[in-house]
């Protein structure tokens, strides 16, 4: 196993972990306030392109050249939604196109209530190369590949990218939540976060395709370094008011948001440095 797969491996394994263990969605969305039990929590964050190895390819929907794991694989914009590029301006997926994930072989894989059906995602289900071994590779934007020579091409109609952020989130005040259980605008205080800016308490601005469930993603900045990850919490207590309800009589306490500067997200910083896997093909 090449040292750029184990990298993305590592950072996926980490990032979709979550996914599991989270228990089945109730039939309907809450509409009354109150406690739920066993939920996780994860973090996401805008990706940081600079964190990314790829060839710089076309960008559909934009006129730039962007890492191509950046921009399609499991740690990239496209699970992410947003991400930040090496100008330093924020991007977001735009269309999701055709296909959901494939593994690092491949193989099809699909998000559930019981986890990834198929093995953890790797990659959209196209834009990358297949090697001989029946790997998913890349070309690498130093040359070469990041996981044996590409052989076969898989493309993905209908995919774009666009300018800016997806949605207007704040950093640890806005939460992503499934909205068959969850209705989105709802107040909701994890307990666990009653030190950050927030003071525990978010507001459910977002969604998202492995968001499935009692499961609840905070928006965060993003990390300093790639390989620290999201937190990751399992089996919480969290309180959940929907929108237009009255606060429950063991509703916590509010809080005023803290008076600390919006967390800035790290710079654009240069590009790690790898071996060449492939031997010195030269990529596409």
């Amino acid at each position: 196993m090449t040292r750029t797969r184990t990298l993305l491996t590592v950072l996926a394994a980490l990032a979709f972990a979550a996914f599991a263990l989270a228990p089945a969605a109730q039939a309907k969305p809450i509409k009354r306030a109150g406690w739920l039990r066993g939920v996780d929590v994860t973090e996401y964050y805008p990706a940081p392109e600079w964190w990314f190895i790829g060839k710089k390819v076309d960008t559909p929907g934009l006129a730039r050249k962007s890492r191509v794991d950046w921009l399609y694989s499991a740690t990239g914009m496209s699970m992410e939604g947003d991400g930040i590029g090496l100008d330093g301006n924020r991007y977001h997926i735009a269309g999701l196109g055709s296909g959901g994930w494939v593994t690092d072989r491949g193989k099809s894989s699909t998000p559930g209530h019981k986890g990834w059906a198929g093995g953890s995602p790797f990659w959209r289900a196209g834009a990358y190369w297949l090697s001989k071994s029946k790997y998913v590779t890349f070309p690498l934007d130093g040359g070469g590949w990041s996981n044996g020579v590409g052989v076969k091409y898989r493309p993905l109609p209908g995919v774009t990218f666009g300018e800016g952020p997806s949605r207007e989130l704040s950093y640890y005040r806005s939460v992503a939540v499934d909205p068959d259980l969850i209705p989105l605008g709802s107040k909701v205080y994890i307990a666990a976060y009653r030190s950050s800016a927030g003071g525990g308490w978010f507001s459910a601005d977002d969604i998202g395709g492995a968001i499935i469930g009692r499961h609840l993603d905070v928006y965060r900045t993003p990390p300093a370094r790639a390989d620290i990850g999201g937190g990751y919490l399992q089996d919480q207590r969290v309180y959940v008011q929907p929108p237009g309800s009255k606060a429950a009589s063991t509703a916590p306490p509010l809080t005023k948001p803290r008076k600390t500067p919006e967390p800035a997200p790290p710079v654009p910083q240069p590009a790690p440095i790898l071996s060449d896997p492939s031997g010195g093909a030269e990529a596409p």
